[in-house]
């Protein structure tokens, strides 16, 4: 929210010197105006398709990685599905088999799914 601000801040300081540096009667073009409400349309459609989406996926993922706990099943990034056994600052234990467990980072986890999902599979 802070660098929105920021841009609007700049935005502002901008418009004067725009305003000042082409002739009001130059025949041709879309004006100053034009040229700054079509850069602030691109500006908010860049926001809304591609900045609020990713940071919206980022939130979700951080708090998936966050709410892991030991006997949860889960879907590593690399398709590996198993049973967290062991959960600690930066990594979790999953077991994919009978007494076959391995160490994964808790960022590579994908997703989370509902309690019976491997007895399923």
């Amino acid at each position: 929210m802070k660098s929105v601000k920021l841009f609007l801040t700049a935005l502002m300081a901008m418009v004067p010197a725009l305003a000042m540096a082409q002739d009001p009667g130059a025949a041709g073009g879309m004006g100053v105006m034009g040229q700054v409400i079509f850069f602030a349309g691109f500006i908010l459609i860049f926001y809304f398709l591609i900045w609020r989406p990713q940071s919206k996926r980022a939130k979700e993922h951080k708090a998936l990685m966050s709410g892991l706990n030991k006997g949860d099943e889960v879907v590593t990034s690399g398709g590996m599905a198993g049973k967290i056994t062991k959960v600690s600052d930066d990594f979790i234990v999953v077991e994919i088999a009978d007494n076959v467990e391995v160490k994964v980072q808790k960022v590579a986890v994908a997703a989370a799914l509902p309690k019976g999902t491997l007895k399923d599979i």
